[in-house]
């Protein structure tokens, strides 16, 4: 399955937005509402010029239903491409190595996967701004604290709001916690479970199960850029809301290092397989 790139990971902050915890303290004098602090968080989030001018290389630590996977992954203007470097925490064989090298330059070299990376990507981003564009009027909001530079925001569902789709529907039965940074106005943790069990046609298109939980944590990266560095989704059932997301998978992600932002297929695929390349020689 491709990697997203990391500002798709704001997909993952949607699923999140929509997880949590109980309510908290009333709103302190002279702040902000809870609710237009949150409006502010979601403009910064789909508006901010650092998601385009900037692109990462960086290590995924991945586990999907019990297999874990270790990745280099490297954005580019067409999507990300990722290199397997351990299975089970265990470094590929040469052979593995190889044949993962022949992959990465197919995928590089082939149009109709590069048309794939980039419908996945598009798909995904579509999803998550629709998901992050409902969130103000989804739930009611409450202050429940600060922690140095970090405010926390409770929220649950606005017993009003009318969902408009499947995923809305999903989002509407979320509650949780959200921590802000307050100073850049950016979304630095979300963790939270879902309060009830949610059947898409009842039942045909997918269903989740009462108290799964979802869990992002995001770091400033760079001054002023921030990327999910932990996702952990914990869901029971099945439904397909991004094709990048599993129900059961968590995700570590460390050593980002920014790559120019024109930087093609064919050039990702030159730096993931230079160190290959260098130990065969």
């Amino acid at each position: 399955m491709p990697m997203i790139q990391s500002r798709i990971l704001l997909a993952v902050f949607v699923l999140l937005l929509l997880s949590g915890v109980g309510l908290g303290d009333s709103q302190p004098a002279g702040e902000a509402s809870p609710s237009d602090l949150i409006k502010a968080v979601i403009r910064n989030e789909l508006n901010s010029p650092q998601k385009t001018d900037i692109r990462w290389s960086y290590r995924s630590e991945r586990e999907v239903d019990g297999k874990q996977e270790t990745r280099e992954v490297v954005e580019t203007k067409s999507g990300s491409l990722n290199r397997l470097v351990a299975v089970g925490g265990k470094p590929l064989t040469e052979g593995q190595q190889r044949q993962e090298a022949d992959r990465v330059l197919r995928v590089s070299r082939d149009v109709n996967e590069q048309r794939k990376l980039e419908q996945t990507h598009q798909k995904d981003v579509q999803q998550c701004n629709s998901f992050l564009q409902m969130i103000p009027n989804a739930f009611l909001f409450e202050y429940a604290g600060t922690s140095g530079e970090l405010t926390k925001v409770t929220f649950r569902p606005n017993p009003n709001f009318q969902a408009p789709s499947f995923e809305g529907k999903i989002l509407h039965q979320m509650s949780g916690e959200i921590w802000v940074d307050i100073k850049q106005q950016r979304l630095a943790s979300i963790d939270g479970q879902l309060l009830n069990d949610v059947k898409l046609a009842g039942g045909l298109l997918g269903h989740l199960e009462k108290g799964g939980q979802f869990v992002v944590k995001r770091a400033e990266i760079a001054p002023g850029h921030w990327e999910s560095v932990e996702i952990t989704v914990n869901m029971r059932g099945k439904a397909l809301l991004f094709k990048t997301i599993a129900v059961q998978q968590k995700e570590r992600r460390s050593n980002f290092q920014s790559v120019p932002d024109d930087l093609t297929l064919s050039d990702a695929a030159g730096l993931l397989l230079k160190e290959v390349f260098i130990a065969e020689r």
